[in-house]
């Protein structure tokens, strides 16, 4: 990937190491349950430190790693912009805040889980986090519509997994070298 903003559509300088963290931070702190519709939001469309095609494509390969995607990501972007401390700086903002405050909320919940309001409150969040993801699956597709072979193997995976009910490790195995062939034809 380039790093001309001529070349790559970026309109922001590379971010700094204390800006990777603080935005990684302010992601964490605002995206319980539905970090990846924020990181979205905040990488390509707020502080522009990625277009939406290299952030579907980063994407892509963050899902493919083991751990999360989000997280995957943070260090991914830090490591491109600012190597090995933009990694950590990214890793860092990303799960320092949240665990501190998962952990409270552990210690309460622990205590107040037999509350039926608290079960109504959890019902609310699992609709809310459901409509993120429907949300954010739209915003990954969109880019896509200029590749229809990607959106095809998107598809097709979508198809294994929710339909078929095929494991995601095959589904992967199969579909990841199908896609690196059909996107290298593609780009000859």
């Amino acid at each position: 990937m380039s790093s001309d903003p001529a070349l790559t559509g970026h309109t922001a300088a590379p971010p700094t190491v204390s800006q990777i963290f603080t935005g990684f931070l302010t992601l964490g702190l605002t995206a319980f349950g539905g970090a990846l519709p924020l990181a979205r939001r905040e990488i390509v469309e707020r502080r522009k430190w990625l277009t939406a095609d290299e952030f579907t494509d980063l994407l892509g390969l963050c899902q493919f790693l083991p751990g999360g995607n989000v997280i995957n990501l943070s260090v991914a972007i830090g490591m491109r912009f600012r190597g090995l401390a933009g990694a950590f700086a990214g890793l860092l903002g990303l799960i320092g805040g949240p665990s501190l405050i998962v952990i409270a909320l552990g210690v309460i919940y622990q205590r107040t889980h037999q509350d039926p309001r608290i079960a109504h409150l959890f019902a609310g969040l699992a609709a809310a986090a459901a409509g993120l993801l429907i949300a954010m699956a739209i915003k990954i597709m969109w880019p896509l519509r200029k590749k229809p072979e990607a959106a095809v193997i998107a598809l097709v995976m979508l198809a294994a997994i929710a339909f078929l009910r095929t494991p995601l490790l095959p589904s992967m195995l199969v579909l990841t070298p199908i896609s690196v062939l059909i996107a290298w034809k593609v780009r000859r």
